[in-house]
């Protein structure tokens, strides 16, 4: 407690000089916290909008096109029906419910507004797929489906920019100057893993999609919902072996179609978004790192200020590892305090990220305490130099130093 107190006297002999050396390690210390904050919220942000997909779902894409000898990307391909999916919902017992997809984009009119959107053509067992559910009406049949009914979803979005924020239930748009009755309204989603916003879309029966808006008897996916998480690997099984039958691929040759459960994607992101917060949290660390070299700095001045003073110390009998010992516990003293106050500064970060932005950034309160830790670490390191050199000063010639 005496080496703290004593420790404590020495740094605010010049309070000004401390406080500047104690900012680096409070700038480097919020830094690091501020930026793993950031790419933790990423990360909640990323696994939110994968679970919104479904926690069951899987994805089937057609393969890729060979242009001029060049593989274009997958899913560029036409490999994929309707009937591929009606046969993965007959033949493959892991799987709950199948819908195919597919997409375009089209200007959509109401009788007060237009806005240019995305039109997805799906199966009537979509919502089921995707775990999603209307805030109002209904989704359209079977029926509608099999008759190419001009019936259409409006995502929330799209129906605040055509109807405002009444109930468009009953109101009818115009779909590339086709007529199109609202039956229901989505609820509001939020963006996908892709960074699309699921609301801003219609759905419409796909093979009104297929017949009537972009002639076409393709589809742009099959989304699968597995009967359960643990069976995931079982239903890609079953899909892979049904479409490579159904596509007439033999043993050994290369599908025409790739299947991608969101429990992989999931993986991926997750990899993705530690990396992502890894690499934020060292190149923040590069400004503790530069605080401790301040500290170092300033400890080494304080040495030459103070050599008469050790001189004394040591005449008076005080030993090597004691002048070791008070040098580090005021570098130490410098680091701690620092970090203290950039702890208090990246927590009050995070607050305003989570209430002004509405950032998901959590409070990583262990790698807070771990980076305080480490503080202390940068102090004992840059600091030990200094201490030493102060321990090996010749008592006699301190004691002569003006």
């Amino acid at each position: 407690m005496t080496l703290i107190t004593i420790a404590l006297q020495s740094l605010f002999r010049n309070p000004v000089r401390t406080i500047l050396t104690m900012l680096g390690i409070v700038i480097g210390t919020a830094s690091v916290i501020l930026l793993v904050g950031l790419g933790l919220g990423a990360k909640t942000l990323v696994m939110q909008s994968i679970q919104n997909l479904g926690p069951n779902l899987l994805v089937v894409i057609p393969g890729s096109v060979t242009d001029s000898g060049a593989q274009v990307g997958g899913g560029t391909d036409t490999t994929l029906t309707l009937e591929d999916a009606r046969a993965v919902a007959r033949g493959c017992p892991s799987v709950l419910s199948v819908s195919a997809a597919l997409r375009t984009a089209a200007q959509v009119l109401s009788p007060t507004a237009n806005w240019s959107t995305v039109v997805l053509g799906t199966q009537s067992t979509y919502l089921a797929v995707r775990n999603w559910e209307l805030s109002h009406g209904a989704f359209f049949t079977p029926a509608d489906v099999s008759s190419m009914n001009r019936v259409a979803v409006l995502g929330h979005l799209v129906a605040q920019r055509l109807f405002g924020f009444g109930n468009p239930v009953g109101q009818w748009i115009q779909i590339n100057h086709s007529p199109f009755r609202v039956i229901g309204l989505l609820s509001a989603k939020g963006q996908s893993p892709m960074g699309m916003d699921q609301d801003d879309m219609v759905v419409i029966p796909i093979t009104t999609l297929q017949s009537q808006i972009m002639g076409v008897t393709y589809v742009g996916v099959l989304l699968a919902n597995a009967v359960r998480t643990d069976r995931m690997s079982e239903a890609k099984e079953e899909i892979v072996r049904l479409l490579r039958l159904r596509h007439h691929i033999p043993p050994g040759g290369r599908p025409d179609f790739s299947v991608h459960p969101m429990s992989d994607i999931a993986q991926t992101a997750n990899r993705m978004a530690f990396i992502l917060t890894l690499l934020l949290g060292a190149i923040a660390s590069i400004s503790l790192f530069v605080g401790g070299i301040g500290i170092m700095n300033i400890m080494l001045v304080s040495v030459r200020e103070r050599t008469r003073e050790i001189g004394i110390r040591m005449a008076i009998g005080a030993r090597p590892v004691d002048i070791v010992v008070q040098f580090l516990v005021e570098s130490v003293t410098l680091s701690l305090i620092g970090g203290l106050g950039g702890v208090a500064i990246g927590a009050a970060g995070i607050a305003a990220l989570r209430d002004l932005a509405g950032w998901p950034a959590p409070y990583p309160v262990t790698f807070m305490i771990g980076v305080l830790g480490f503080s202390g670490v940068l102090g004992i390191g840059f600091g030990l130099y200094p201490a030493i050199l102060a321990a090996r000063l010749d008592p006699m010639a301190a004691l002569r130093y003006e």
